[in-house]
């Protein structure tokens, strides 16, 4: 019983051992097939980092307004006689618009026209007779006096005339008419809007940390949502007290409103040009990507080690992983303070795939950042 229990334990010993060294024996070859394995070649697309002109900018989202807006309202009330104009014209300084029942009003003006010219005429007489001695100092004295008041009385008649006609206090177009012929309106009421849209200012906020940067005339583009056309103009205004309450700084520009395109009380975005700096390597945004570590990039550099490539050969190449400092974004574009140097092979796309050291083939012929490396190098970043 005894030398049956002992066989069995010696069976069941190499069994268990002749499992375990199988298992070691096939994870040991599997560990040699990777390692002799040879990593596979990536085909990748570069982009060649060169300094360039950068133009930096400050960005914010703003309002924008006609040059000149008004609200049209009478001043006397009245009874609507005449609408001259139609929605969205385009209309002149000092173009009657729309015109109040001026029927007494004009009648006041005949009345006092002719007061002033009965009062004229006694004061011509009165100083014929003065210079021949027949009228008194004080009679003709009387006489000018009455003149006078006749005159403004006239003044006054033709006033309150005027002020049965709205007209345009400056040249632009006029909006829709909100009131009707024969309508009774009162003073105040609104008729019209008229905006001088040739050139629109806009109006927006920095953070006060910004201020030192900003100054009366710089350049500044506008653009509208769903519009890819930006709109140039400068910086006219900056307010000379920072709101304690937001700790903001209101700014206005002005741009010229080529086409037409914009409309007084549209959202816009505002990008504000600030001095242009010399040599700083810019690169796409999608050449870095980021990692617990900090941001890096993939360079195709030769391949360490390698034995010179013969005549007529390529030398082989291979991605290094680079961790970079990266600073300013713009237009697609972002500022690389370290890692990288001029005429670095930069990867721009498919770093996911990639591995350090991992063998690399340079295939430019479909390459997604072209466009922005040739922005940058024409210096409108």
């Amino acid at each position: 019983m005894v030398k049956r229990l002992v066989i069995a334990i010696i069976l069941l010993a190499l069994i268990g051992g002749g499992l375990v060294g199988f298992n070691m024996f096939r994870d040991n070859m599997i560990a040699q097939i990777f390692a002799n394995m040879p990593q596979q070649t990536a085909t990748v697309s570069t982009v060649e980092a060169k300094p360039v002109t950068w133009t930096p900018v400050i960005e914010a989202i703003g309002t924008v307004n006609a040059a000149q807006g008004v609200e049209l309202t009478t001043e006397t009330a009245g009874v609507v006689k005449a609408i001259s104009f139609t929605a969205n014209a385009r209309v002149e300084a000092s173009a009657e618009l729309l015109r109040l029942d001026d029927v007494v009003e004009r009648a006041d003006v005949e009345a006092a026209r002719t007061q002033s010219q009965l009062a004229e005429t006694n004061l011509k007489r009165t100083s014929e007779l003065s210079q021949r001695g027949a009228a008194t100092n004080a009679s003709r004295e009387q006489t000018e006096a009455a003149a006078e008041a006749a005159k403004a009385q006239l003044a006054r008649a033709e006033a309150v005339l005027a002020q049965r006609v709205v007209s345009a206090p400056f040249a632009g177009t006029v909006g829709i008419a909100r009131v009707d012929l024969g309508q009774y309106v009162t003073p105040g009421t609104v008729v019209a809007t008229l905006q001088d849209v040739s050139t629109m200012r806009v109006d927006f906020a920095l953070p006060e940390q910004d201020l030192p940067s900003l100054k009366v005339g710089q350049k500044i583009s506008v653009r509208i949502e769903g519009l890819d056309e930006s709109f140039a103009g400068a910086l006219t205004g900056i307010d000379p007290r920072v709101d304690p309450a937001t700790r903001l700084v209101a700014l206005r520009g002005s741009v010229e409103n080529a086409g037409g395109k914009l409309t007084p009380g549209q959202f816009v975005r505002i990008k504000v040009e600030l001095p242009a700096e010399e040599g700083v390597i810019a690169l796409p945004q999608t050449t870095v990507s980021a990692s617990l570590y900090g941001d890096y990039v993939y360079v195709v550099r030769p391949k360490e080690g390698a034995e010179p490539p013969k005549e007529g050969e390529a030398p082989a190449l291979e991605v290094r992983q680079v961790f970079v400092e990266t600073g300013r974004r713009s237009g697609g574009l972002v500022e690389v303070r370290s890692g990288v140097a001029a005429g670095d092979q930069v990867v721009t796309a498919g770093q996911n795939r990639l591995t350090n050291g991992q063998p690399a083939a340079v295939d430019n012929s479909v390459n997604p950042a072209a466009g922005a490396t040739g922005a940058a190098t024409g210096a409108t970043e």
